[in-house]
Order: structure tokens, then sequence, then C-alpha cells
């Protein structure tokens, strides 16, 4: 038997392409559920794996693709039958080991989380990896004191996966949601999610020397890091707290302790590669109940797998607004 797959080759130069292929089933990787793939997502990391590598795929032929949703095939493991419907997420799975961007696919059973009440698979992905972490980053916010009534809260890079799904759970939870882009173009597109205030992104690219200054932000979802987070950190609220979940904007933090020393500032790491099942279970029934659907629609990017690879190298360079979804039977 056989599947279709997108597939990434490295040739003798370094030089990386993808293409969509037939691969047969003896290809797959060990585990013990293998599913049929119905919908995957595109993020920041496909965009790596789908073109450079950025230091995550350990070999090639490559199949990337960081999570997915579908049905249960065949499976040995008795927490999983024929026909039950899963979502993956992390792991390492696009990365280290095949992933998404395929018809079918085969993993380790405890991978996978079995398909929230009240969402399609389709639904599933159009949250996928960006929204289940968006949900994680409030969720530790929350942990921290961060409740309805508190002040504004801000998300940073707000046009981008993480982001647009940050602003719509925020917002519906009854948050002042400051959205910043750098995109004008997506104000509205913003304001439908549930921003009360645009923010342009320069007005927070520029590094102050001062550690401190007024105390605006009563929380934050930072999805850029770098200059931008040690900015922020300076202008948040006593006690406030900052999840911090990327790093569009570079891996270094040129920030002091002060805010941490004067104010009481928090900042939180969030990681859903390897996050607890227990937490990966309470994220995603959050998820069903806290993220307006309709709204959910209107994040949605359609896609094909041959649309991938120019999409990827779009994200890379922060040209892809809201979630792709991309449906591998297309």
């Amino acid at each position: 038997m056989s599947f279709r797959a997108l597939v990434v080759t490295k040739g003798d130069d370094g030089a990386t392409s993808a293409a969509v292929r037939e691969v047969d089933d003896a290809d797959l990787p060990a585990g013990e559920v293998t599913v049929a793939v119905e919908y995957s997502t595109l993020n920041y990391k496909d965009g790596l794996c789908l073109g450079p590598g950025g230091g995550l795929v350990r070999s090639y032929p490559h199949v990337p693709g960081i999570d997915f949703a579908g049905t249960v095939e065949k499976s040995v493991d008795p927490r999983f039958a024929p026909g039950d419907k899963v979502v993956l997420t992390g792991w390492r799975v696009g990365e280290a080991q095949w992933g998404g961007y395929a018809t079918r696919a085969r993993v380790k059973a405890d991978w996978l989380v079995p398909l929230p009440a009240g969402l399609t698979t389709r639904q599933a992905m159009a949250v996928g990896t960006a929204g289940f972490t968006a949900m994680l980053a409030v969720m530790a916010l929350e942990n921290h004191g961060l409740q309805p009534g508190n002040g504004p809260v801000l998300v940073t890079g707000a046009a981008g996966g993480v982001g647009s799904v940050a602003t719509a759970i925020l917002a519906r939870l009854g948050h002042e949601v400051a959205a910043v882009t750098g995109r004008p173009e997506s104000a509205d597109y913003l304001t439908r999610l549930g921003a009360t205030r645009i923010v342009p992104r320069a007005d927070l690219a520029e590094t102050v020397k001062r550690p401190l200054e007024s105390e605006t932000w009563a929380g934050c979802v930072d999805a850029v890091g770098g200059a931008m987070l040690a900015r922020v950190l300076g202008q948040m609220r006593y006690g406030a707290s900052v999840a911090a979940v990327g790093l569009a904007g570079g891996a270094a933090l040129p920030a002091t302790v002060v805010p941490f020393l004067l104010r009481g500032v928090n900042l939180l790491g969030i990681d859903s590669v390897m996050c607890p099942t227990a937490r990966r279970i309470q994220a995603w029934e959050r998820v069903g109940r806290d993220l307006p659907l309709d709204l959910l629609e209107t994040m949605v990017q359609p896609a094909g797998m041959a649309d991938l690879p120019a999409l990827g190298a779009a994200i890379l360079k922060g040209g892809v607004q809201g979630r792709v979804v991309v449906d591998v039977n297309a």
C-alpha cells in the first residue's frame, strides 16, 4: 500500500526541495497507531522544515507537518480503536519524525489526544499547534492572577497564528485586548477577532535605555521575543505576567532584571512540544469552550499540500495572516 505525502529532499549541494509523491507504507516510522490524516496546518517551524531545515530536521527524505487531525486506521494500543478521531501536536513530529503533510501517519499512542467534543478535524486544525499554544499561554496568565477587568492585555504578533487565536480567546473571556501588528491592513481583521486597540509594531520596536516605563499592561502573550519583549517587560503593571511563546523577533533578550525586582513582573515560558498529556487535554477542552468557532473560520486560509512550499517561504517572512488549514486529500 502507498499514500501521498509532501516529501522534502536535500541535494548534494545542501539545497532542499519539496514535492508531493507516492510513498510506500513500509517507509512509515514505528508507532502503535496509524492515522488516516485529514487536515494539517502551517506553522513557523513547518516553514523551516519545508525550506532550510533550521536545525530541526534530522534526516532526509523528510515529511514535515508538526500537527494533524484524522481518523485512526490501526492501533495496537487499547486507548485507541479504528474509527476514533484524534489530534496530534508537538512531540517533534514533523521535525525529528515524519509528520502530518501526508494522507497517512504512524505515531506513538502517547502523542495522540482524542478529538475534543464539539470540534471537527478541520476545526481542530484551524486551532492547530498555534491555537493550542495560545490557549496554554492564556491558562498560564490565568494561573498567575490575570482576570477580566485587570486592565488591557497585550498580544504581540497578533495577526499571526498564535496571536490571532490568543486575541479571540482573550476577547471572548472578557479582556480588553491590545493587538500589536506591523501590518496596517490587518487592523480590521484583528478588530473582528475582538481587539479593542491596535498598536503599531513601530511603537514597541524601538529599544529604550530606561528599564521601566509607565505601567500599562495587565498581561501579555508575546509571540515575538527579542527587543520587543524586552521593551514590553518594562511596561508591565506591578505583578503582571508575560507568556512568551515565540521568537520571530530574535532569540536574544536585551533586557535588565529591573522589571522583575521592582515590579514583580513574571516571564512565563510556554512549551507546547513536550507539554504533559493531562495539560494538553485540559487545554483542548478549554479551546472547545472558550474559542468562538464563528471567528475561528474567519482566521482560516485553506490550502492543499502542493501550496505548502510557497506558503512555507511566506510564513518565514511574516507574510501569512491567521491560520493555514491544509486539506491533505485535496
